[in-house]
């Protein structure tokens, strides 16, 4: 973990980022297997793969510290595959690197592709031969949010790993460490919300927390609005109160409210929508009704996404769930 004086101005995503393997929260399954490849000197070429913010960047740099410790810079070659995504970095950089030894340090060199899937067709191409040529002294970590969007002959050169979601309990915990060591002052409820709207994105946690801690004074709690402020999702409270109103009260008054909230609390009906749906599923309802509720909304998320008409749509949520409960009640 970074603790010189520079480590004040990084975000903590960096600050916290894992230095060794034994800091890498949430994946203890990946991180075990892949220790076991290290400690038997058998590394693989490695694909990681998984949602962003469960770890996967932070699980091969920390993999590298503790493989070439001081030497790290000059083994490892890391490169955004997103920016550097051409034909031209693969047949330069990737393959300069590649194909030299290094006299003084014995072992392979390691190459860190990150997010790269979105290389383009002719350069998966392109490293495939390379991954083979250069088996001998370097090996190759593959870092994707999709794996399908990688070339077949890509995949079955390296090993997979899912990253799955992050636990709750596992952000939790790290979430815990910072909230100490930063000397925050949060609401067990304000946590709950933020480990709930994490949804298992550890990066996501992080920066919501940092956000807080800036619009904080040192003595001020982190309250659970300020969470869902800084995190720009509609507070429950708010989404069960146009529900309630779409519910009990006529259509006119109902689209009233709704479009009130839109206003004064700068809600996206997508987001009311996502609400909506959440509350529903805990609702006793019919399979006719439930299903009617959910086919509708979603040919409305469709049309929202398509540009379609917000006041159109607007009314189409109120006429989706007043027709189905209607229904229901017959």
């Amino acid at each position: 973990m970074t603790t010189d004086k520079n480590s004040e101005n990084l975000p903590w995503v960096e600050k916290y980022r894992p230095d060794s393997l034994d800091e890498v929260f949430g994946q203890q399954d990946i991180v075990d297997t892949v220790k076991k490849f290290v400690h038997e000197g058998r590394l693989p070429h490695l694909l990681f793969y998984g949602p962003p913010g469960t770890g996967k960047t932070s699980t091969i740099i920390a993999l590298a510290k503790e493989i070439y410790g001081i030497n790290y810079k000059n083994m490892v070659l890391e490169l955004n595959a997103s920016d550097d995504r051409g034909i031209d970095v693969v047949r330069n950089q990737i393959k300069n690197f590649a194909s030299t030894m290094q006299i003084f340090s014995k072992g392979f060199k390691l190459i860190i592709l990150d997010e790269a899937d979105a290389m383009t067709a002719v350069a998966q191409n392109s490293l495939r031969r390379i991954i083979e040529k250069y088996t001998k002294n370097t090996r190759f970590c593959i870092l994707a949010n999709y794996a399908h969007k990688l070339n077949p002959a890509l995949l079955s050169r390296c090993t997979r790993f899912r990253f799955n979601p992050i636990s709750e309990e596992a952000i939790r915990d790290r979430i815990s460490s910072v909230i100490i060591k930063e000397n925050l002052k949060i609401a067990p409820v304000a946590e709950s919300a933020l480990l709930k709207l994490s949804k298992g994105d550890m990066r996501r946690a992080l920066n919501v927390l940092q956000a807080c801690k800036a619009a904080t004074t040192e003595q001020e709690e982190i309250t659970e609005d300020m969470i869902y402020e800084c995190v720009g999702a509609p507070h429950p409270q708010d989404i069960e109160t146009v529900l309630d109103s779409i519910l009990r009260e006529d259509w006119t008054t109902a689209y009233e409210t709704i479009n009130k909230y839109k206003q004064v609390k700068g809600l996206a009906l997508i987001d009311l929508i996502s609400g909506f749906i959440e509350i529903l599923n805990r609702y006793e309802l019919k399979s006719k009704t439930r299903i009617d509720i959910y086919k509708g909304l979603s040919d409305i998320e469709y049309g929202i996404s398509k540009g379609g008409n917000e006041k159109i749509q607007s009314s189409a949520v109120i006429g989706v769930i007043k027709a189905a409960l209607e229904s229901q009640a017959n």
